[in-house]
Order: structure tokens, then C-alpha cells, then sequence
């Protein structure tokens, strides 16, 4: 099985296929698990990467709390020990958040990222006061707090055994994950995203009960190269409740930002998109 230490952590992670490379980072508590489908269609023609983060899955439990900046730097870490020449970064919920710090911390080493149902600045401005009672209530009772909420994660069309495949990956993470929700409340990209310096796509489930989609669509408004496409019938999962449907929307943004210079901003092109998604 492939390890990497970085930045004094043993990270787990797979790696299949060849060319454009790309680095799937799951979300909170889960592993590289959740990019399955993505993996099988994008190594017929990428360099596909997907880690564990630091306290999940196969990887390293480090003994005290990890935050965002540390596992941006951790991907940052491992795709120069892989030789992964400008990766795009795709990142799921709060790993949307690690990805955008990333690019933030090293344009330079970044192609583009994908923000698949990030959290964005939800948390700093309008969920803290939630976060502090979900942290309390995984200290009371982790197995039933998780097992009530990821219910939420996901849409009416979602294979009904996800929740309790999502709630497995969780509990055996460690609790070490659970500063990440402090963390977020600190995290405003709303304050910085007109920074960045590469391409941002957002993606989000119109049917997400955690964050509204209209929090994807304000920063890809305020970044500078940035674009927002809407899954309608998607909840905060979209890439494992609709694997064909994100799979035909995110070649198509490949595609395009393979077209694109490096320094150009991606545009939406709603041809490619039109059944997938929706740009409201």
C-alpha cells in the first residue's frame, strides 16, 4: 500500500493512471473512498490521486488537532513528493476548503480547483453556533450524532445505504478531525477569494442541506477566474449520489480548462453542462 510521510505525517493515498493529474480530497471523516466512480472514469485518461487526510481513512492519526491551512499544506506536500506537475484540486465539503487554501498558499503549483459543496464562509457567518452544539454532541455520543446527521448529507435520489457507508468511514477516523469544524468558523474565503490567482469551479448539490448553493455561487461570482454549476437534484454529495452525472460535468470542465492558457479564466459553457447542471 502507497504511503508519503509529509510535513511529519504518514499520508495513505492511491494513484493510478497517467497524465493531467488530478488530487480527489475527500470531506470531513470520510477517505478516498467516496472518489471510487471518479477514479474508474478519470484514470482512462488522468494521473488519478486520491489521499486519505490526516486522521482518516489509512492515514496517520497525528496526536493533536488538524486544521485547514495544515492539510493544504499536506497536499501541497505530497503532490511535489509525487512529481505531480500542476494538478488540478478537486475537494469535496470541507475538503473544498482545503483545496481553495492550497491554491491560495502556491498558485504556482496549482493548475485549477474544483469545489465540490464547500463550505465556504457558511460556517464563519451564519453556522457557528451549530458547530459548537455538533461538537459537543460527537464528545457525548460520536456513533449516534454522526449516524443523525449524515442522513442529511444527501438527496432523495441517493442510494439509501450511503448514510450508513458515510457514518462507517467517520467513526473510524479519529476525533482529532473535529477541530476542522472549529476551524471553519475561523475560515472566511469570502475575504480572500478575490485573490486567487487560478481558475475555481464550484459545484453544488441544489438539494444540500448543510450549505445552500447559493454560497458556491457567491464566491465563484467573486473570484476572479471563477464559475458555479448547480446540480439540481443533487444533496451535499454530488459526486457519490449522481457519480455519471458529476463525472459527464466534471470532464467537461476539464476539458475546457485544458483548452484554456493557464492564467485565462475558465468560462461556463451551458452546452456542456445543460443536463447536468444549472447555472441559476
Amino acid at each position: 500500500m502507497p504511503y508519503a510521510t509529509v510535513n511529519g505525517i504518514e499520508l495513505y493515498y492511491e494513484d493510478h493512471g497517467a497524465g493531467q493529474p488530478l488530487i480527489l480530497l475527500h470531506g470531513w471523516g470520510t477517505c478516498g473512498q467516496v472518489w471510487s466512480a471518479q477514479q474508474a472514469e478519470f484514470t482512462r485518461d488522468h494521473r488519478v490521486v486520491t489521499p486519505d487526510w490526516r486522521g482518516c481513512g489509512r492515514s496517520a492519526r497525528p496526536t493533536g488537532g488538524t486544521t485547514i491551512a495544515e492539510n493544504a499544506e499536506d497536499v501541497l506536500a505530497l503532490a511535489k513528493t509525487l512529481g505531480l506537475e500542476g494538478p488540478v484540486l478537486v475537494g469535496c465539503s470541507a475538503g473544498a476548503a482545503i483545496v481553495l487554501e492550497a491554491a491560495k498558499r502556491a498558485p504556482e503549483s496549482v493548475r485549477a480547483v474544483v469545489a465540490v459543496d464547500g463550505p465556504g464562509y457558511w460556517p464563519a457567518e451564519r453556522k457557528a453556533e451549530r458547530l459548537v452544539e455538533l461538537r459537543q454532541a460527537l464528545r457525548t455520543d460520536r456513533a449516534v450524532t454522526v449516524r443523525q446527521w449524515v442522513v442529511d448529507w444527501y438527496g432523495p435520489l441517493a442510494d439509501p445505504s450511503l448514510p450508513e457507508w458515510t457514518a462507517q468511514q467517520i467513526l473510524e477516523s479519529s476525533d482529532c478531525i473535529d477541530e476542522i469544524l472549529t476551524d471553519a468558523v475561523r475560515n472566511n474565503p469570502r475575504e480572500t477569494i478575490g485573490e486567487l490567482a487560478v481558475p475555481a469551479v464550484f459545484v453544488h448539490g441544489k438539494l444540500d442541506a448543510e450549505i445552500p448553493a447559493e454560497v458556491s455561487e457567491t464566491l465563484a461570482g467573486l473570484a476572479p477566474h471563477g464559475e458555479a454549476h448547480i446540480m439540481r437534484e443533487s444533496g451535499h454529495m454530488p459526486h457519490v449520489e449522481q457519480p455519471a452525472e458529476f463525472n459527464a460535468l466534471l470532464r467537461s470542465i476539464l476539458r475546457r480548462l485544458a483548452a484554456s492558457r493557464p492564467s485565462s479564466p475558465a468560462t461556463a459553457d451551458s452546452a456542456d453542462t445543460a443536463d447536468t447542471a444549472d447555472s441559476d
